[in-house]
């Protein structure tokens, strides 16, 4: 049932929603990284949060556990919230990709802004962790938002009227985010132990 190449049945059985999460997520990096100064007042209160968050556990003890625990279980729920909230018809995921894509955007933009190493952020702060976390979070929203489209289609919102054409396989769909939901933890338990270890030791030498 957790098999991989069920996982991987799935996402193309859902590649419309997993590309539309491409394309929502790649829409939020771009307004990021283009309007700065309009962006700044509705990410800095999550940054500064973020930036207390990280210092307050780079002072503790055993920063790398701590660090590894806040990121998985903070990335790990969120994940897990979005695709059950997408039952919402789909809106809370794709705000919740914008969100993430202007957070990236204004964070890359603004660092080269300031005259920092604009590569070296992404090289040593961004990749090591980000090419499994990043994925991890879009196909929890494409899952999120294929929750909320079959919502509407059995509302007969979208689709056919028909009666028949609004039959939504709920026990396939189920078994399918359930499905991804395990390996959507798994990855984001791999991204968090490099996170905390990888990406820590890169940040506090770069």
């Amino acid at each position: 049932m957790f098999s991989i190449r069920g996982f991987g049945s799935d996402l193309r059985k859902y590649k419309r929603a997993m590309l539309l999460s491409i394309l929502i997520f790649a829409a939020g990096v771009a307004l990021g990284a283009g309007n700065v100064d309009l962006i700044t007042r509705w990410v800095m209160p999550d940054i500064e949060r973020l930036g207390e968050i990280s210092r307050s556990l780079a002072q503790s003890d055993h920063p790398e556990l701590n660090f590894f625990l806040f990121i998985f279980f903070n990335n790990a729920v969120k994940s897990i919230m979005v695709i059950l909230l997408g039952a919402i018809f789909g809106i809370l995921p794709a705000f919740f990709l914008l969100m993430n894509g202007l957070v990236l955007g204004f964070v890359v933009t603004a660092a080269g802004a300031e005259g920092g190493n604009v590569l070296n952020l992404i090289v040593r702060g961004l990749l090591p962790h980000g090419v499994i976390e990043i994925p991890a979070i879009l196909i929890a929203a494409g899952f999120g938002m294929q929750f909320g489209y079959l919502i509407l289609k059995s509302l007969g919102e979208v689709g056919s009227r028909d009666a028949s054409e609004r039959t939504v396989d709920w026990r396939g769909f189920l078994i399918s985010a359930g499905r991804g939901a395990i390996w959507i933890v798994g990855m984001l338990l791999i991204a968090a132990v490099i996170e905390s270890t990888l990406t820590f030791y890169l940040a506090q030498h770069s």
